[in-house]
């Protein structure tokens, strides 16, 4: 039997995992020496403000893309529905052959 852990023990996996990664990449900036005022200098160039903006976009749309592949071959789509014939409206008048 499959045992599932809380959403809100997930959560909390979440958390943790990106206080690690943040952490990581703090004690690296301060053990090379980086100053806040060097981070500032390079966050000011346009190619980082750049990057900054289209990395975060480019991995959103990456991720809906595999979404939208996964729900497709997931589940099948529905058939489409038949066309029904057009009906006459009650007041048409019948079409009289000659």
């Amino acid at each position: 039997m499959h045992k599932s852990t809380s959403p809100k023990r997930k959560s909390f996996r979440l958390v943790a995992v990106f206080g690690a990664i943040g952490a990581a990449l703090s004690t690296t900036a301060l053990a090379i020496g980086v100053t806040p005022a060097q981070a500032a200098d390079f966050a000011a160039q346009p190619d980082t403000q750049i990057a900054i903006f289209m990395v975060p976009l480019t991995l959103l749309v990456l991720v809906l893309l595999f979404e939208v592949a996964r729900f497709i071959w997931r589940v099948p789509l529905p058939a489409p529905n038949p066309v029904r014939p057009a009906r006459r409206p009650d007041w048409a008048t019948p079409d009289t052959a000659s």
